[in-house]
């Protein structure tokens, strides 16, 4: 999932978190978790003030972020030291899910 700036909302993207009033977080959400976005449901967000929005998978690239293959990289950096232990690989194979699946690949859309 990526939260991104409503200004780069695009149709056919989904949320993936509830998107509330920020005046009023505890209020009611305006759009549930899984609505695909339409380009008069953006325009209404943006009417409302709503300015960013957490969608699934990672589809807008952002100058100065990590690509997938960067963070994977850092992760096996990370554990080089310790590659020779089970529960070691079984934690950094959780971290890999994790990582991939935030970035959109594997299922994560």
């Amino acid at each position: 999932m990526q939260t991104i700036p409503i200004a780069l909302a695009e149709p056919e993207m989904v949320l993936a978190r509830d998107v509330r009033r920020t005046d009023n977080p505890q209020s009611p959400p305006i759009c549930g978790r899984g609505t695909t976005l339409s380009a008069s449901l953006i325009e209404r967000l943006k009417n409302l003030g709503i300015k960013s929005v957490t969608v699934e998978g990672h589809p807008v690239v952002v100058e100065g972020e990590k690509t997938l293959d960067d963070l994977l990289a850092d992760l096996d950096r990370r554990f080089s030291k310790v590659a020779g232990v089970p529960l070691m690989g079984r934690l950094k194979e959780i971290y890999r899910g994790i990582i991939v699946r935030s970035m959109g690949g594997e299922s994560g859309k």
